[in-house]
């Protein structure tokens, strides 16, 4: 059976951790890192039969704002369609109904984010950040 829950006391955070620490993105985040990056974050779990397949994040305020973020799902359930089930849920989620403008970063995974309304930004020149 496949689940997709926000409840965080479901999330299996030695294995986000496991997967997260071998990306791109998120290579030498710690395990404490992870942590707090679920604490501060609406976060989603999908799951099958009770075990952990998969993991997304979201910095919101619930009102305007969604920063997507550590989307996967791993390596031995791909292409079987769970991260579209994923981005659904997360899409969705009645919390960020209100939210008008969604970002995200990726290297790799264009094709998903583009079948969920996801664009190059139009305006970059608009947009900064600040890196340490």
């Amino acid at each position: 059976m496949i689940e997709i829950s926000t409840d965080k006391a479901k999330l299996q955070v030695e294995l986000i951790h496991q997967f997260l620490a071998t990306t791109y993105w998120a290579k030498g985040r710690t395990l404490e890192e992870v942590q707090k990056t679920i604490d501060h974050c609406l976060c989603f779990g999908i799951y099958i039969d009770d075990k952990q397949i998969g993991f997304a994040r979201v910095a919101t305020d619930y009102t305007v704002f969604a920063y997507l973020m550590d989307v996967f799902v791993l390596p031995q359930f791909r292409g079987k369609g769970y991260s579209k089930l994923l981005m659904e849920a997360v899409h969705m989620e009645p919390k960020l109904q209100s939210c008008k403008v969604w970002m995200l970063k990726t290297s790799d995974a264009h094709g998903l984010y583009e079948q969920f309304g996801y664009t190059q930004v139009k305006n970059p020149e608009r947009l900064m950040e600040r890196l340490l």
